[in-house]
C-alpha cells in the first residue's frame, strides 16, 4: 500500500487523487500532504494542483462535494495557483511548528507569527448565525470564492494546535516518513502512521537486518 492513497488499489473513479487520512484532524493530514517530508531522495508534493486542495478539504470533512463542484467550476487559473500556494505556506509554517512541538523545542517566532497571519484573515470570513436553539460561528456567505478551502483549513489548524489535543500528538516512528497524528491509542502507544504501510515497511526492515547479520 502506497501513501497517498486510501486503500491500496483504490481511486477515484474520475482518476481524482485520494488522500490517506491517517492524522485523526484535518490540520495533522493537511501537514502529511507533502509526503516522505524526511527521505533524502526529496519528498512527494500531494497537493499538486488546486483540485488536489479542494478534493482534500473535501475528503477531509471540511466541505461538501456540492460546494466543491461549484468552485472547480468558477475559479480563474491565476487565483487557483495563488491560493495553493498560501495553502502550502499555511502546511510549512504549521509543519514547522508541530515538529518543534514533537522534538520538545520552542518554535520560532517567525513560524508562529505566519500561522497568527492565517488564522486573523480566516477569522475575518467569520460570522456569527444564529442556528437551532443557539449562536455559532460560521463562514461569510461567499460560499465558492477561491480562498474557501484555504480559510478551511485555517480555521481547522488553529483549533486542534490551541486545544488540548497538542499534547496527544506523535510522530511516525519511520524517520523517512515522520507523518503526524494524534495518538488516541489506549495506552498512548502508537508507533506508525499506518501499520499497513509504514510498520510493516519497518518490521520487514528489520527481519532482513536481522537475517544478514
Amino acid at each position: 500500500m502506497e501513501k497517498g492513497s486510501i486503500k491500496a488499489g483504490e481511486s477515484d473513479p474520475k482518476g481524482d487523487r485520494v488522500f490517506e487520512l491517517s492524522g485523526g484532524n484535518p490540520a495533522l493530514d493537511l501537514v502529511n500532504t507533502l509526503d516522505w517530508r524526511f527521505r533524502e531522495s526529496g519528498p512527494e508534493e500531494l497537493l499538486g494542483v488546486y483540485g488536489d486542495l479542494v478534493r482534500f478539504t473535501v475528503q477531509s470533512g471540511l466541505m461538501d462535494a456540492g460546494d466543491a463542484r461549484k468552485l472547480l467550476r468558477s475559479i480563474p487559473e491565476n487565483k487557483a495557483a495563488k491560493v495553493l500556494e498560501h495553502v502550502r505556506a499555511l502546511r510549512e509554517a504549521a509543519a514547522e511548528v508541530l515538529y518543534d512541538a514533537v522534538d520538545g523545542k520552542r518554535p520560532s517566532t517567525s513560524a508562529v507569527k505566519r500561522l497568527e497571519d492565517c488564522f486573523t484573515t480566516a477569522r475575518q470570513q467569520r460570522e456569527l448565525r444564529w442556528v437551532g436553539r443557539k449562536l455559532e460561528w460560521g463562514l461569510k456567505q461567499s460560499t465558492y470564492l477561491p480562498e474557501l478551502p484555504l480559510w478551511l483549513l485555517s480555521l481547522s489548524t488553529e483549533a486542534f494546535m490551541t486545544s488540548e489535543h497538542m499534547h496527544l500528538l506523535r510522530e511516525c516512528g519511520n524517520a523517512e516518513c515522520r507523518w503526524l497524528f494524534v495518538d488516541t491509542s489506549k495506552n498512548h502507544t502508537r508507533r506508525w502512521c499506518d501499520m499497513k504501510i509504514c510498520g510493516n515497511r519497518m518490521k520487514a526492515r528489520r527481519f532482513k537486518e536481522q537475517h544478514r547479520s
